[in-house]
Formats: C-alpha cells, structure tokens, sequence
C-alpha cells in the first residue's frame, strides 16, 4: 500500500466524521479564520518562514490549507457518497502544489485538509461507476454530464499523479485513475486526441479553450508520474493521440494555453517545434512588466461576462506559472541570459509580492468584477498561490 493511500484511509477511518462535523462551521468562519482552526496545526511548528528564501512558507501552506477546507465546506460542492467536487482553480491546483512544501515544512505526511481531498478522490476513483457526474444535464444544460465526467477524469488522474511523484511508485488507484480518462479521450471528431472539457464559459478553466489547457495538463500528469508511466506500451496508443491533438491545435491558443504546451514538450517533445519555442518564450519575455511580473489578461483575448473592464495590473496566476513552465520546461538549459533574467525578475515579484498577512497572492478574475474579498472572489487568487508556490520551491 502507498503512503499516500495509507493516509487517505486513516483520514477515512479516525477523521471523517470529525472533519464531517466541523466542517460547515470552519466553511462560515471564512478562509483566514478556518485556516487557523483546523490543518494550520500541522505547519504551525514547522521550519521555513519569511528567513528561508524570503517569503512565507507558513503562511502560504496556511492559506491553502485554509482555501481547501472552505471548499471542503461549502454546499456547492459536495457531491454524492460524501464526496466533493475538483475544482479547477481551487482544488485541482492545491494538489498540485501543497505536496511541494513537505519538506521545506518539516512535515511527515500531509495535512488534514489534504487527507480529505485525497481520500474523497480516492474515493470516487474507486467507486467511478457508481459516482453521478458532477453536473447532471437535467439542471445544468444538455452535455454536462459528458463534460463534467471527462473534465474530472483529467484532475483526478493529474492530482493522485503528483502526489505519487514524489513518493516515487505510482499507486494502484493512480492507475486506475489514468485508465478512466483514457477511456473518455475522444477517439474523433474535433476533439480527437483529448476530452469534452466542461465549458461553462467561465474562463481559463471551465471555457471552450479549456479543452485544450486540460489536455496539456493532462500530458504533464502522465509526464511527471513514476515508475516510467509514460513508457508504458499499454497507453502509447493515447498519447500518441493527446500529443497529436496538442501539436495540431497549437498555433490557435491563446498564449496561456502555448504556455501549458510549453510545460507539456519538457515531458514530450513533439508537442512544440523548436521554432515554437524560442518564438514563445521570446513573446513571454516581452510581455514581462516593468516590476519584473505577469498579467494574466496578457496571457489570451479575455471578455467579462459582466462587461466590466479586465484587471490589468501584474498578479500572481500569471506571474507564477510563466516562472513555474519556463523553470520546468528547461529553457534555461538553452543558456538564454534573456530567459535566465526574466526568471530571476519573476522569482524577485513573488518574493515581494505574497501578502505576508494572508499567506495568498493576488489575482483577479477574468469573468466578472468579483469582491476580492469574497469566498468566490479568491478563486484566481487560490490558483497564484498555488502556482506562485510552485515556481518558488521548483527554484531550489
């Protein structure tokens, strides 16, 4: 049994039901406060504050904590057998980058706002015939269901997988849950090569470009998981078509979707040319603010739904995953000074960027004029903490 599954079932067995019930009330108490109730515990004591490479480990792990468990919380996302919904700006991104701060943390496992999402994963994975999609087509519109069973193939397979990364062996669950995706690839049509995304028009997750973001984060997932997972004869059939799809789709993406391409070619070459590359790294490059940051609305052609104008200022979505996929990508392996310095300027934004205070970045949304102050109007922010959290410990 992996450690990550050994965790998830003690968090089933001796945690559940108190975090069941403590749940609602931590949900109203707000991400801040929560943060400091329940999962804070675990990092609290911990090593590598502010001193340790000049931002707040602590603080960042208390935020994202804290984020998980009001989603853990809120009504909106609970779904059938006791499970939650992944959400892509929330809990999707936190199982990408809180296994990142074990160490610098000093923790022995994870946290318990992380043993909850892994074992409702888990959970469904196990059960995946038996669980209704997350969206039905009787109360959110004709091919939601469709849309919300491909979309949540992907995540699952994409979290377990980074856990299971750095643990070294891919559990029997993570396979499992890379099997179920790929039994949803489209096999034809337009789609041919990745999976009907959910669109509810919410940009850059749940959009019509988010059939393709899904499908490159897809390729990491499969890229980054052990025991030689992308060699595997069994599946060279599937990658053989996500890695066409990306390929032949993309020159039409709007440059956050180039930029998860980018990340993808570290793990599968074919995905970009060379000449792709150097055009888009050299488009990042100046795109890059005076302040040494990025602005997602730089990133793609973005309109609100509410008419409001877009936020323009550097934030930290943007910022953090330009450094993240320029790091991870090895461009500057190419022994380009330009890149070399635009990451170096970018790693000094979010240094100086983390309000030390909440432990969060900031990021605003591309959808609607939302109070950043708001449950919802922390989305974006959940997804440049997580990100901005990645590219500073992938930096070591």
């Amino acid at each position: 049994m992996s450690l990550r599954l050994f965790w998830a079932r003690v968090a089933c067995c001796l945690l559940a039901a108190a975090m069941v019930a403590a749940l609602a009330g931590r949900a109203v108490l707000g991400a801040d406060k929560t943060a400091k109730i329940a999962g804070a515990g675990d990092v609290a004591a911990k090593s590598g504050g502010v001193a340790s490479g000049g931002w707040d480990k602590q603080a960042a792990a208390r935020y994202l904590d804290g984020r998980e468990i009001y989603w853990q919380g809120w009504e909106h996302a609970k779904k059938d057998h006791g499970t939650m919904c992944v959400s892509c700006h929330t809990q999707a991104t936190y199982g990408m980058a809180r296994p990142a701060m074990r160490r610098d943390l000093g923790e022995t496992g994870p946290a318990d706002a992380e043993k909850v999402m892994l074992a409702s994963i888990e959970k469904r994975v196990g059960m995946w015939k038996d669980m209704a999609p997350f969206y039905s087509d009787a109360t959110s519109g004709a091919g939601k269901e469709v849309e919300s069973r491909n979309a949540e193939s992907v995540l699952n397979a994409m979290i377990l997988s980074s856990y299971d990364a750095r643990l070294g062996h891919m559990s029997a669950t993570t396979r499992e849950a890379f099997q179920h995706a790929w039994e949803l690839q489209s096999t034809s049509g337009a789609t041919q090569g990745a999976w009907v995304w959910q669109n509810f028009h919410y940009t850059p997750w749940e959009s019509p470009e988010s059939e393709y973001h899904g499908a490159a984060l897809m390729a990491v997932a499969v890229g980054q998981a052990p025991d030689g997972y992308k060699n595997d004869a069994k599946i060279a059939g599937n990658l053989a078509g996500l890695t066409g799809y990306l390929s032949s789709h993309y020159e039409a993406q709007p440059l956050l979707n180039k930029l998860v391409a980018l990340w993808a070619s570290k793990y599968f070459p074919g995905v970009m040319t060379e000449a792709q590359k150097q055009v888009l790294v050299e488009k990042l490059n100046g795109l890059q603010r005076a302040d040494g940051g990025w602005s997602t609305t730089d990133l793609g052609t973005w309109k609100r739904m509410d008419d409001t104008p877009l936020e323009t200022r550097t934030d930290g979505y943007a910022t953090g995953i330009v450094v993240l996929v320029l790091e991870e990508a090895g461009t500057k392996s190419h022994s380009n000074p330009q890149v070399d310095a635009s990451v170096t300027r970018g790693i000094a934004w979010l240094v100086a960027n983390q309000d030390k205070s909440t432990g969060a970045w900031p990021a605003w949304s591309l959808n609607k004029n939302r109070d950043p102050e708001s449950n919802t109007g922390k989305f974006m922010s959940d997804a440049a903490t997580s990100y901005a959290v990645m590219a500073l410990e992938a930096r070591k």
